[in-house]
């Protein structure tokens, strides 16, 4: 299938990210890059069809065990899969498991679709995220090394000043605001070969820096309400998804989603 081919379909496979976390609808759900993606290459394709399969805090096993079979048997036009990123924030992580379940996942998703779509993931400084940067970096090596062995592309988004910006992160630190899936829905649309409605790149215009009172604030809202939980999850193997169902689990028509915009 040619770069600027008319996609039919997409499907979406991964954790939080993919799901839209914290990309906040009115109703309290998640709209995210997938979503927005999936509007933008339905608004030419009628009938353009898409599930999101994404189920927030996924580590690498589970999305194979979990989403694998079940987007392989849609045999999408798309398929983008993001995961492994939580793995490495994991207190322990065996990284060689997880270039195995990735590996598995790439080599059964590659040949069920047109154009297969894996990520090298955003990344934002800060004292928690650079313990496990190494860990990052080896995961998005290999999967610049899975792409070029099974011909998917690879949008890369680590790195990118522009998404490093603390305001394009919700006060989690973890998880992009709404102009940061917005960011990442047009880099997509640009990988998949699609006329740029932007350049994603450009910085945040500049902003008046917080002063020492109100960083420190922020600092101690977030060890209280986001970073406690989160380390407590990790510590006893839980996660923020246990439970959850698929955000969008069937391939259907665009428009068929109440929740479309």
């Amino acid at each position: 299938m040619e770069m600027n081919a008319n996609y039919t379909s997409l499907v979406a496979l991964g954790d939080s990210f993919t799901e839209g976390m914290s990309d906040a609808l009115p109703d309290g759900s998640y709209r995210g890059w997938a979503d927005l993606l999936a509007a933008r290459l339905a608004a030419n394709t009628p009938g353009f069809r898409y599930a999101n399969l994404a189920v927030r805090g996924k580590l690498i096993a589970q999305i194979v065990e979990e989403q694998v079979d079940v987007a392989v048997a849609m045999r999408a036009d798309v398929v983008t899969l993001v995961g492994g990123l939580n793995d490495t924030l994991r207190p322990k992580c065996d990284m060689g498991r997880v270039r195995g379940y990735l590996e598995e996942a790439v080599e059964r998703l590659a040949p069920s679709c047109e154009r297969l779509v894996l990520m090298r993931s955003p990344g934002r400084d800060g004292p928690v995220m650079q313990r496990f940067r190494p860990r990052m970096e080896e995961l998005f090596d290999f999967i610049d090394t899975l792409a070029a062995k099974h011909g998917a592309l690879v949008v890369d988004l680590y790195g990118t000043p522009a998404l490093g910006d603390p305001r394009m992160w919700h006060v989690d630190r973890l998880h992009l605001t709404e102009e940061g899936h917005r960011r990442v829905a047009e880099a997509v649309w640009q990988v998949l070969g699609r006329a740029a409605e932007d350049d994603w790149r450009t910085p945040l215009a500049p902003g008046a820096l917080p002063g020492w009172a109100a960083r420190r604030g922020s600092d101690l809202r977030f060890a209280r309400e986001h970073l406690v939980p989160w380390i407590g999850r990790r510590v006893t193997g839980r996660s923020s998804g246990d439970g959850r169902p698929a955000k969008r689990p069937e391939l259907l028509p665009y428009d068929d989603d109440p929740r479309t915009p």
